[in-house]
Parts: C-alpha cells; sequence; structure tokens
C-alpha cells in the first residue's frame, strides 16, 4: 500500500459530523497541486488538472465525519453529558478515552465515567444496561468550574475517541479509529493521484461529504453541486468475518473490495456491477459481492439526484466500525483503488452512454 502515512494523518484527525475542519486541513496538505474548494457545510471538491468542463462527469465520493459526540452540559461534578453525532451502542464506551475539542481550538483529553465493582450493588453487577444519556466524561477535575473555565468546555463543544493510528508490518494490518470513513477518503485521494496526466474520457471529480453519520446530509449538496453522471462510493464498510459462516460473511479482511448490491439506501445498477466484476476478474483484482440487510452509504443520495446516477458502492472492510477502534487489510484498500482506477480508464463515451442512457446523459463532449 503506497502512502499509508496519508492515511495515518486522515484517522488520526479530528473530526466529527459538522466539525470535519481538521480532516480538511489534512486533505488540502496532501493535494496541493490539486483544485481544492470547500463549501459552506464543510464539503471538498477536488478536481484534477485535467478537468474539461464539456465530459460526462463520474464523482468519486467518500465521506469526512467520523462518529463522535456533542457536549451537552457540565454537571455541578464537573462531569461532562454528550449526545451522540451518529450510531454507537453504549455497553461499547465506559471506561475508554476521549478528546473534546474546546472553542479555543484546543484538545482535552477524558474517560468515559465506569463506576468500579466496589461501588456497585449486586443488581448493577448483573444489568447490562446502559443508555446513552446517563454516561458522562470525566476530564480529571474537581469541580464544575475547572471544566468550564479551565479548560474551557462548553455546550456544543465535539467530541471524538481517543485513539491513535498504528500499521503492523508482519500482517499488512491497520489499525485506527475513523476508518469510517477516512478509508474511503484515502481511496478518493490515491485514485486521483493515480489518474493524474491521463487522458480520460470523464471528468472526475473527487467530492468529500461532511454528515453521513447523522443522515448523508453532504451528499445531498454534493450531489447538486457537481450534478454527476456516474458515481464511486467508496465506504469503510462494516466487517462481518468475525461474526458469521465462512459462506456466509460478505465483509472478509484479505478477501478484496467489498462490491456492494444492496442496502437500505439503494439498490445496485447493474450495469455497473457487471462492468466491475469483468474488470477485476480481467486485472485479477481480488473483489467480494455484499446483499446487506441494513445500513447504507451516500449512494442513498447520490443515486437519487437529477435525472438518477448510476452508482457503484466500493467498501473496504473494516472491523469494529462505530466503536474506537478497527482494524483493515491494506491489500483491501489497494483493491478498491486498483479497481477505481481500472474501471474509469475504461470508461469510453459508448460505455458511459450505456450505463446512464444516452437519453439521460447530462454532459456530452462537443
Amino acid at each position: 500500500m503506497k502512502n499509508v502515512e496519508v492515511l495515518e494523518k486522515l484517522s488520526n484527525a479530528f473530526g466529527p459530523g459538522g466539525f470535519e475542519d481538521d480532516v480538511i486541513e489534512a486533505v488540502r496538505e496532501e493535494l496541493s497541486h490539486f483544485q481544492v474548494d470547500v463549501d459552506a457545510m464543510n464539503n471538498v471538491y477536488i478536481r484534477r488538472s485535467a478537468h474539461d468542463g464539456n465530459k460526462p462527469v463520474l464523482m468519486l465520493d467518500a465521506h469526512l465525519d467520523e462518529v463522535g459526540f456533542m457536549v451537552q452540559f457540565v454537571d455541578s461534578k464537573g462531569l461532562i453529558s454528550i449526545v451522540p453525532l451518529g450510531g454507537w451502542v453504549p455497553n461499547n464506551l465506559p471506561a475508554h478515552s476521549m478528546i473534546i475539542k474546546n472553542s479555543r481550538g484546543e484538545y482535552i483529553k477524558g474517560i468515559v465515567v465506569s463506576k468500579p465493582p466496589h461501588f456497585m450493588s449486586a443488581k448493577e453487577k448483573a444489568s447490562s444496561e446502559l443508555t446513552l444519556e446517563g454516561l458522562r466524561i470525566d476530564v480529571g477535575c474537581t469541580s464544575r468550574e475547572e471544566v468550564t473555565e479551565l479548560f474551557g468546555i462548553s455546550t456544543g463543544d465535539p467530541v471524538v475517541p481517543d485513539v491513535q493510528f498504528h500499521r503492523e508490518e508482519k500482517t499488512g494490518i491497520l489499525l485506527g479509529k475513523a476508518f469510517d470513513n477516512r478509508i474511503g477518503c484515502y481511496a478518493v485521494l490515491e485514485t486521483l493521484r493515480r489518474l493524474e496526466g491521463l487522458d480520460l474520457p470523464v471528468d472526475v471529480v473527487g467530492a468529500l461529504a461532511s454528515q453521513e453519520e447523522i443522515g448523508t446530509r453532504g451528499a445531498q449538496v454534493t450531489s447538486q453541486m457537481v450534478k454527476p453522471d456516474l458515481a464511486f462510493v467508496f465506504e469503510g464498510s462494516p466487517a462481518d468475518d468475525m461474526y458469521y459462516d465462512t459462506f456466509e460473511a460478505q465483509g472478509v479482511l484479505k478477501k478484496g473490495v467489498q462490491i456492494r448490491h444492496l442496502d437500505q439506501s439503494y439498490i445496485s445498477h447493474r450495469g455497473f456491477i457487471n462492468l466491475a466484476m469483468k474488470k477485476a476478474e480481467e486485472k485479477d483484482i481480488p473483489f467480494q459481492s455484499a446483499v446487506r440487510r441494513g445500513g447504507g452509504t451516500n449512494a442513498g443520495k447520490i443515486h437519487l439526484s437529477e435525472k438518477a446516477v448510476p452508482v457503484l458502492v466500493l467498501g473496504i472492510p473494516s472491523r469494529y466500525v462505530h466503536t474506537h477502534y478497527a482494524y483493515a487489510a491494506e491489500e483491501d484498500i489497494d483493491a478498491a483503488v486498483n479497481l477505481a482506477v481500472e474501471v474509469i480508464k475504461s470508461l469510453q463515451p459508448e460505455k458511459v452512454r450505456e450505463l446512464h442512457k444516452s437519453d439521460f446523459l447530462k454532459r456530452e463532449k462537443s
């Protein structure tokens, strides 16, 4: 895997929904030679130097935000109440470290409060019931005043897990936070790099969307702005290899890029799926197909935009997403990027017209 340090920077960056600024700065640093624009919602648009403006447009989507929290209030003891920005299971949170970013731009470490067994009743020990409303963060203070005045923490401040990226050289496995979906952001950046300098029959535009974890909101705007004719959605997709039988699991580490056929947000475009699978077989790119009973991606908003958009969702299996930590395999990331590059290079005008239906194609090269 090339440029693993880029993924490390993206994974470590602070960026829950609505607070993606640090991630955007990391993207800008890596793409200084591309045209990079940011809108009022923190959506990022990336155009190649060879952008034509008259060709059909292919959008590369990934979302910038990670699951996190927002401070609701600080109580009299200095404990901090939080509300979720994205989907969390309450039992995954106690005793884990968090980072709060205050309005001064300072980062403060804290711990999600966990009552030691010494102070728990027998009923509490036997119960596994937790609620997000009941969880608090302790930043090591002895009063509310220390929290609010010394650390400057107040209502509305964002919170994310406190995790540092690690690459295990022996296995090629990566550990970090926010793989859903900084892995997707990395795939967009790397795909654009690989395509730079090539004469393509389509204009390729990267669109890194904000606020996916709280309702795929950013993609509603990016699809309106970019007006794609075709789109790829890169996603750090939940790996299921630790929970299911070999023939049931469809998000397995080291089995390649995941081509998604169905989830709760969209039904895939069969022609796009067929093209991707054919190209993967031709180029010996490992892939696995997935039909999901739940979940969704930005494809849900993108495929409904304008006159409808054929979308291909390429997942990189990531274990334990929507928790503090995740595992992913370098070779699966490579497979996703390799497949995207090969499919894009094969998109001659007649193939674009075939996928999109020529009567509804929004752009034709003059």
